[in-house]
Formats: structure tokens, sequence, C-alpha cells
């Protein structure tokens, strides 16, 4: 029904920036709220940042400053702009987002696939 597919992930040495993409594809009526989350090796996923359908945006303490969640609604696409990278940010990075698939239907919460970040020197 609907597919979340993230891109733009990589090795960045520290202090270098990364963009990540998130395109949702198809059966679409509207998107609303949008986050991106993360998971390092051995670690539980955690919440990154969040970007509501009305431009509310909310960012965990660790990454405030360094990080901006982004969207464009034309293409279905959220961006995570990161930049200062540090080590601690190496993780895979997943992509979640509200979907409603008709003007009946409630929101339903899909995930991308994750892509991999990697801050190394």
């Amino acid at each position: 029904q609907v597919q979340l597919v993230e891109s733009g992930g990589g090795l960045v040495q520290p202090g270098g920036s990364l963009r990540l993409s998130c395109a949702a594809s198809g059966r679409i009526h509207s998107i609303n709220t949008m986050r991106w989350y993360r998971q390092a090796p051995g670690k539980q996923r955690e919440l990154v940042a969040v970007l509501t359908s009305g431009g509310t945006t909310n960012y965990a303490d660790s990454v405030k400053g360094r990080f901006t969640i982004s969207r464009d609604n034309t293409k279905n696409t959220v961006y995570l702009q990161m930049d200062s990278l540090k080590l601690v940010d190496t993780a895979v990075y997943y992509c979640n987002a509200d979907v409603r698939t008709s003007w009946a239907s409630q929101a339903n919460n899909y995930w991308g696939q994750g892509t991999q970040v990697t801050v190394s020197s």
C-alpha cells in the first residue's frame, strides 16, 4: 500500500554532514507526522526528529542544533540534514510516517527499511 524508502546514508568523518531522504509512495491521500529514528548496535531504537503536518518540529537533545528535519509535501518526502556529525551518531536511520490512504481512513503508521550512517575517522 505505502512504501517508505530512505536514501543518503554512508560513511562520513567526524564533523562532516549528510542529508538523508525518505520518499513515500503508493496509495497516499495525505501524510501527517513524519519522523526519523535511529538504532545503534546493541541499543534500542530512539526517536531523533519529528515534523508534523503543521510544521512543528521536535528533536532529541543529543541532536539539537546539529540536525534539521524538513519535508517537501509535493514529493511526499522528508529529509534529515545532519551536520557536525559525531562518532555516536553512527546508527541505522529509519523513516517513519503516519499516512492516510483515503479521505475516509485513519492514518496508519509505516516504516522504511533503514539506511546506514557511519561516522568514522
